[in-house]
């Protein structure tokens, strides 16, 4: 593993800090002397499992590479499957706002005539509503945005579809990268893809839409983006791995923003192996975000997602302390339980050892809301124009909006200083004594631009996935990647998914939720026309 300069990183916190009011330009580029060209491997192919074989849709992503690199599977058949579950369940999912088909289609047929460029070759993908696409509508769920059309990608999309990836659709997301997925005005659209007939189970959001398109096998992986918990919530809520990589680690370039110190793009996936290709496409320097420049190599994140094994037992791929939090498992709920369950096994894995670690000095003052609602003037700056004019642009998040835009610059300052003396303490008072701590919510990783790992560990009595989160170090993402994948390499929570919905009983609960105006007219075909 490489050694992190953990003061290093601090001045770069500090510097992004300092910025936040100024501008990105008041960063100078640093030019990266690595190399741009993406590191995946052979191990970025995977034999598919027997019993994936019948469905392409049931195929990871790595084994959808293998599939189409042996010539087992063509791209246009893969997009096609997808398309057919799309056609089939979005109404009840509403997963997308908007659907990409006959462009999947072309992309497809394209991909089918061109040499093989990687494991992202033909894969599908479902692209979070504030990536920018060139050409295609991006709205951040808003009614700010909603007949913005980008003249060109977010750097992002632009690494995956030049790695060989096929955006099927844009998904549903928290109005303004807010909440669960809901229309602008509050009323819930997408369902977690476990409850579908249920739409007060939450879903994980803002990334909702991404989650349950990829839960709920209408797309192989997507994207998503976390300012507060937005990639590790959905992934915990619908069984996927999910990773927030370290600040800068992904470019910001080309997506609508929340806040320029917090918002993080990355993965959710299906397994380790999975989030690890996607971020490996998606990582990287860009001329366009100062954030990216100056970084660490990004590692070999694919062999890092690698179980390793000696005989049949597996191991560790690097000797790992996990940090356990006071009070992470306590208590005999079925969330308690699952953690027991969940650090037993991975303290039987050899290489792996568990160790308990204090909270940082003044963790709850540090940690808690007065500090945290700092984020808010970062969120209101950039809009003030729209504030000013006409406040009903901002749908059911404009309370937060304002409330950004009333905080003094005082308090601001006061914040920034307090997230470095946070940064700094959980360095030294965690990070002195284990390798990756888990956590029990995505706080405080996101705000101090630190490296976190959603994956599921079980589920409720009712059926609904219990997940779990993993912190580390800046730009250990490969350590993170290393332990996740050889929990699942011992468990079978990841290998699970949820059963079709029945259409006519989650169409009924729909039109339920549905306001008293608009039930008894709500139809899928209503949905379905929605979306165009």
């Amino acid at each position: 593993m490489t050694t992190v300069d953990r003061r290093a990183f601090l001045a770069s916190t500090a510097a992004v800090a300092a910025v936040a009011a100024a501008g990105a330009s008041a960063i100078p580029g640093v030019a990266w002397a690595g190399g741009t060209t993406p590191r995946f491997g052979s191990g970025a192919y995977v034999r598919p499992r027997p019993e994936a074989l019948a469905d392409p849709t049931e195929l990871t992503l790595a084994e959808a590479a293998w599939m189409i690199k042996n010539g087992r599977l063509t791209p246009l058949e893969l997009v096609e499957a997808y398309l057919e579950r799309i056609g089939a369940f979005e109404p009840v999912y509403q997963a997308f706002n908007t659907v990409l088909a006959d462009q999947a289609r072309a992309a497809a047929k394209a991909a089918g005539r061109r040499k093989h460029t990687g494991p992202l070759h033909g894969i599908p993908l479902a692209i979070k509503d504030n990536y920018w696409t060139a050409g295609v509508r991006t709205t951040a769920n808003s009614f700010l945005f909603q007949d913005f059309v980008p003249p060109y990608d977010a750097t992002a999309v632009a690494r995956l579809k030049a790695n060989g990836a096929i955006v099927l659709g844009k998904t549903q997301m928290g109005p303004l990268a807010t909440t669960r997925a809901t229309t602008p005005d509050g009323r819930v659209t997408t369902v977690n893809a476990w409850t579908p007939t249920i739409p007060g189970t939450d879903p994980g959001g803002s990334s909702t839409g991404t989650a349950t398109s990829v839960a709920g096998r209408l797309a192989t992986s997507g994207t998503g983006t976390q300012t507060g918990g937005s990639i590790t919530a959905p992934s915990n809520a619908q069984n996927l791995t999910g990773l927030k990589p370290t600040m800068g680690r992904v470019s910001l370039a080309g997506i609508i923003p929340l806040s320029y110190t917090r918002d993080h793009p990355g993965p959710l996936a299906r397994d380790a192996k999975d989030a690890a290709i996607m971020l490996t496409a998606m990582a990287g320097q860009d001329p366009a975000d100062p954030r990216t420049q100056g970084l660490p190599r990004v590692p070999d994140l694919v062999e890092a997602a690698t179980p390793v094994t000696s005989g049949r037992k597996v191991r560790a791929r690097w000797s790992t302390r996990i940090g356990v939090l006071p009070g992470y498992a306590d208590g005999t709920s079925a969330t308690a339980l699952a953690r027991q369950a969940f650090l037993s096994t991975v303290d039987k894995i050899d290489g792996v050892r568990l160790v308990d670690v204090p909270f940082p000095d003044q963790w709850d003052l540090l940690t808690g809301g007065a500090f945290n609602n700092v984020r808010l003037p970062e969120r209101s700056e950039p809009f003030m124009p729209y504030l000013r004019g006409d406040l009903r642009g901002f749908g059911v998040s404009v309370t937060g909006w304002l409330q950004g835009a009333l905080l003094g610059s005082n308090e601001f300052i006061t914040g920034q200083r307090a997230k470095l003396l946070l940064l700094e303490r959980v360095l030294e008072q965690i990070f002195d004594r284990c390798d990756v701590v888990v956590q029990t919510g995505p706080v405080p990783f996101d705000i101090l631009g630190l490296p976190e790992i959603g994956f599921p560990i079980g589920f409720t009595a009712a059926g609904v996935p219990i997940g779990t989160i993993l912190g580390g170090e800046p730009y250990a993402e490969g350590r993170l990647l290393s332990v996740v994948a050889a929990y699942q390499a011992v468990t079978d929570w990841h290998w699970r998914r949820p059963a079709n919905p029945p259409v006519a009983a989650a169409a009924s609960a729909l039109r339920s939720a549905a306001p008293a105006e608009d039930r008894g007219r709500l139809t899928a075909d209503d949905v379905v026309a929605q979306m165009q």
